[in-house]
């Protein structure tokens, strides 16, 4: 996760849906955003971390963690750590929300 990144608006907050994600680009980065059920917002890295790859943006939200649409992974949201009994992990991003602006570092 990167603690100190410039911050950029990738939406208001009622544009992402509820365990639906969503893909912004922000300096190149292809990033998949979710909002979980109680209403918190997450940023990955939108590629699997399976050798083979593979978008995240599409997978199901279960609580706050994303199980992989291609390998059914499942993935913690906060951490990017992929959960026994697989290994890996995502590249997470720091989001906030000014207003009814969502922001996300990189």
């Amino acid at each position: 996760m990167i603690k100190d990144g410039k911050y950029t608006a990738v939406g208001k907050v009622d544009e992402f849906l509820m365990r639906i994600g969503r893909v912004v680009w922000i300096e190149g980065e292809e990033v998949a955003v979710f909002r979980t059920s109680d209403g918190r917002l997450f940023a990955l890295e939108n590629k699997s971390p399976h050798p083979k790859g593979g978008p995240l943006a599409e997978g199901i939200v279960s609580g706050h963690y994303l199980y992989d649409p291609l390998y059914d992974w499942r993935i913690d949201l906060e951490t990017g750590l992929v959960q026994d009994p697989d290994h890996g992990q995502v590249r997470t991003y720091p989001v906030r929300v000014e207003g009814d602006d969502v922001e996300i570092a990189v």
